[in-house]
């Protein structure tokens, strides 16, 4: 009988990819990857070979895109040092730094909503406010799917007339948006921050869900997370970690391994690229 197996690719983005010099654009643009995990090329290579050899298997494909505007909270343009200098990438910001004045942001009347967040980010216990390179920025070249990916994804919906669902967070500058699910503080003013049920729903109905991407210490962790406490334990078995294409961020290795194991433990399973492709073929089969 067959089965209803849903590929969940997150961020599959440019910006988050190592990317070979023959896949970067011209010297007109001199883009280049604003955050690029190590591996992720590789991964999304993998990725691509599962849509194209095994897609048959699959009832449905999600991508998740991360969508920033250019000042947000989490980049380096949006903050200040006491002394009016600028934050660089990978400072880690705490409420008690702002009050204290080591840091603050740029906009002098931002500062009351800047510590509500902070505050609020902190108690949940799950980040700590990080300032990264501008990435994913709307409208730009790292915003855009891996080439590959989209190649594969954009076969296999002309040759099952259904559409790659395609889910946008992070373009609420005010808060981080991790995960696909909800942002890590929500926004009672913004629909888009708060938890996303349609994408929940969809993922429901799935017997099994396939989930890649990047960053595995980060975006892929927090949507798995989220997703995880939503399924609760009878549905865990539904998520399965495809190991082989995701990756972390350099210098978050062990908060990965950690999430893997904690997933594992909860009733996820791993599985690498080439046991996923004998599962489509399969199920394409049956």
């Amino acid at each position: 009988m067959r089965r209803h197996l849903h590929m969940l690719i997150i961020d599959p983005q440019n910006d988050f990819c190592d990317l070979p010099p023959g896949y970067l654009p011209d010297n007109r643009t001199a883009a280049a990857p604003a955050l690029p995990v190590p591996g992720a090329h590789a991964d999304m290579l993998r990725v691509a070979g599962l849509i194209e050899q095994g897609g048959a298997g699959l009832s449905a494909i999600s991508i998740t895109l991360d969508s920033h505007h250019r000042l947000d909270i989490a980049h380096p343009g949006f903050w200040m040092t006491a002394g009016g200098g600028e934050v660089p990438p990978f400072t880690q910001i705490t409420a008690a730094e702002v009050r204290g004045g080591s840091y603050l942001p740029r906009l002098a009347g931002a500062l009351p909503r800047v510590l509500h967040y902070l505050d609020q980010l902190e108690t949940a216990g799950r980040y700590r406010l990080m300032i990264w390179p501008v990435h994913c920025e709307i409208g730009s070249w790292g915003h855009n799917v891996h080439a590959d990916v989209r190649h594969a994804y954009n076969r296999w919906e002309e040759r099952t007339l259904r559409s790659v669902g395609k889910i946008s967070k992070g373009s609420n500058p005010w808060t981080e948006h991790y995960s696909a699910v909800q942002a890590e503080v929500p926004d009672p003013d913004d629909l888009l921050t708060q938890s996303n049920q349609a994408f929940l729903d969809s993922l429901a109905t799935a017997d099994r869900i396939y989930i890649a991407g990047e960053a595995g210490s980060h975006c892929v962790k927090a949507t798995t997370e989220h997703i995880a406490d939503h399924f609760g334990p009878q549905h865990m078995a539904k998520l399965v970690l495809v190991s082989d294409c995701m990756s972390p961020v350099s210098g978050f290795e062990q908060q990965y391994r950690e999430f893997v194991a904690a997933m594992t433990a909860r009733g996820a399973r791993n599985a690498r690229a080439a046991e996923v492709l004998a599962e489509l073929l399969q199920n394409a089969n049956s």
